[in-house]
């Protein structure tokens, strides 16, 4: 049995160091290896009226599954496939207008040989991303991205580890170079990722967060102080609005405001919502992104906003603690 060597604190440090050293030079090399067959390859799928079906066996696979993901969400309709289920029925899934990116290190792989045959009678598009150009794999490719490394970072030269970083990288530039060649935008990525805090910020409007109707603390120029207390308070937003005729905000007042008039010893009695309301409150349309409401508030120090529609009439209420709890800030 073999032993286990003693743990080696500065060895562990070296290895890391070599291990990072060998994959960015791997890298720097493969920036220098694209060419022609990359920027057909991009072409070709920018082209592609279906899908770009990646396929990839062992550490490839897991490699593949990445890229369709990344290819997916940044604009390009993508999915993986796996090569040995593929021959078992799963071929079904693709059609003529699709594209295959096959990914294989040696270029060799018993599973994804299989195929080649079965791909080229259906007329996909096959484009190889293999660390050997003269490879089976890639003399059946339409082009060849080539991910060829020197050597592994593993200290046996088995591991794959510095193929499967050039591998990943080399995807990830396919990925950016077809989403700046689609014009894709922030607002797309958004689309893909509604549930992540992107999507919230591009995609969630005032409308979707705001209070409104009986749950909005409304009261004329007019109204006692009383009355305006009462609004405030009822409705739990800390702020009531004052409203003209036509439901134009005229001013706000808040929980703040109330306390500033007791410690300077105001008389209260008698006073009307238009005396101690905050004329000209900072308002944002009901169809603008809950975001900019977010910065409305961070510009001018304030927690609420009134929300209003095209024509200026008080529609809604929104304040910081709706936004938390969106999770929009």
């Amino acid at each position: 049995m073999t032993q286990t060597p003693a743990f080696d604190p500065a060895r562990v440090l070296r290895l890391a160091e070599r291990t990072l050293e060998i994959e960015a030079q791997a890298l720097r090399e493969l920036m220098a290896r694209q060419g022609g067959h990359f920027v057909h390859a991009v072409q070709a799928m920018l082209q592609c009226r279906g899908r770009v079906i990646v396929m990839g066996m062992g550490k490839s696979g897991h490699v593949g599954r990445k890229i369709a993901a990344t290819l997916a969400s940044t604009g390009t309709p993508a999915f993986f496939v796996h090569p040995a289920e593929a021959s078992h029925g799963d071929l079904g899934m693709l059609t003529a207008a699709d594209l295959v990116l096959a990914i294989s290190n040696s270029g060799e792989s018993e599973e994804l040989a299989v195929l080649l045959p079965a791909l080229l009678r259906l007329g996909v598009v096959l484009v190889a991303m293999t660390g050997r150009p003269a490879s089976t794999l890639a003399q059946h490719a339409h082009w060849v991205l080539s991910c060829a490394v020197e050597q592994e970072a593993c200290p046996l030269n088995l591991a794959p580890t510095a193929s499967t970083t050039a591998q990943m990288a080399l995807g990830d530039a396919l990925a950016v170079a077809l989403l700046d060649a689609r014009g894709f935008r922030e607002e797309d990525f958004a689309r893909s990722h509604p549930g992540g805090s992107l999507g919230r910020r591009l995609l969630m409007h005032v409308r979707d967060l705001m209070r409104s109707g009986e749950a909005l603390p409304a009261v004329p120029p007019q109204a006692s102080l009383d009355e305006l207390l009462r609004a405030m308070t009822g409705k739990g937003l800390g702020f009531a609005a004052v409203v003209d005729d036509a439901a134009r905000p005229l001013g706000i007042f808040t929980d703040g405001d109330l306390r500033r008039l007791i410690e300077r010893g105001v008389e209260l009695r008698g006073l009307r919502a238009e005396q101690v309301m905050h004329r000209q409150p900072r308002t944002v349309r009901e169809d603008a992104l809950a975001v900019t409401a977010a910065e409305v508030m961070e510009q001018h120090r304030v927690t609420s906003v009134l929300v209003v529609d095209e024509a200026g009439r008080l529609v809604g209420a929104l304040n910081s603690n709706d936004l938390m709890r969106a999770k929009v800030i």
